[in-house]
């Protein structure tokens, strides 16, 4: 049996003109996990998610390995990369009314993914699994909204758009980075459960990014937590929660209000 993990990360290291990003840092992710990726804002998670899929700038100099399913992404050639991205590995950017075009309609932005993999796809097929895809994302009436565009939907919405998208292709590991900022604390709930039921469906593997520790909380099996672009702490999530132990978690953990938090006195 293989017991390998799907994505393994070893003394990966990025700067930007010899200014360290982030710093050395290993972790794994086996088949059918969720790896919670923590950290305040310039910890170096954003800039790890877009090392893994070969897409930082060249100004950036990327060093140590990144092995997808045994194959060293960081030595395959461009074209092969981007044969894995939106087919092997996907991902959710940040903020969808700017990963969205807005003058295109959202069927049509979800076809492309499939038109990028699958070039000899007929219109019809494609057209079954862009509508198979929305109604997996619990899309309200996809049929009659295809020809929609992003403003048109809310933004629990647009995150399910960009979802879809993602999927679509059914790939093997999934990058969410931060997919629930900005969202109310009711459709975050929804976008963690839908994230939940499709890694449970089709055996996903997740790397969910968030600064927010009670999000985590919720979906991932276990949590790295990033400071000043290292990995400071790993551990499964319910372990990290009851004993952390390094002085950076707990102060992110003090940080997290409660029901008992003193309302008079500044967070931690």
């Amino acid at each position: 049996m293989d017991t390998a993990p799907l994505l393994e990360v070893k003394n990966l290291s990025v700067a930007f003109h010899h200014d360290p990003a982030v710093n050395d840092i290993s972790f794994h992710i086996n088949a059918g996990e969720t790896l919670g990726l923590v950290g305040e804002s310039g910890s170096g998670k954003s800039v790890t998610s877009l090392a893994l899929l070969r897409l930082l700038p060249s100004i950036a100099q990327v060093t140590g390995n990144i092995a997808l399913a045994g194959e060293s992404l960081l030595s395959l050639p461009e074209e092969s990369m981007r044969r894995h991205r939106g087919r092997t590995l996907s991902m959710i950017f940040q903020e969808p009314m700017t990963a969205l075009n807005p003058v295109m309609p959202i069927g049509r932005q979800i076809a492309e993914a499939i038109e990028a993999h699958h070039p000899s796809a007929s219109r019809k097929s494609i057209k079954e699994k862009v509508l198979q895809a929305m109604h997996e994302v619990a899309l309200p009436n996809p049929e009659a909204r295809l020809r929609d565009y992003p403003h048109q939907f809310s933004g629990g919405q647009r995150q399910r758009i960009l979802i879809a998208q993602a999927l679509i292709n059914r790939p093997r590991l999934l990058i969410a980075d931060e997919p629930t900022t900005a969202l109310d604390v009711t459709v975050q709930a929804q976008i963690l459960s839908l994230l939940n039921h499709l890694r449970q469906t089709h055996n996903l593997s997740i790397l969910f990014i968030s600064h927010d520790l009670a999000v985590v909380s919720q979906i991932a099996d276990r949590v790295a937590v990033m400071q000043h672009g290292k990995i400071v702490e790993q551990a499964p999530t319910n372990q990290l929660f009851e004993h952390p132990r390094h002085p950076y978690t707990r102060k992110l953990l003090a940080s997290v209000p409660t029901m008992q938090t003193d309302r008079t006195k500044p967070l931690a």
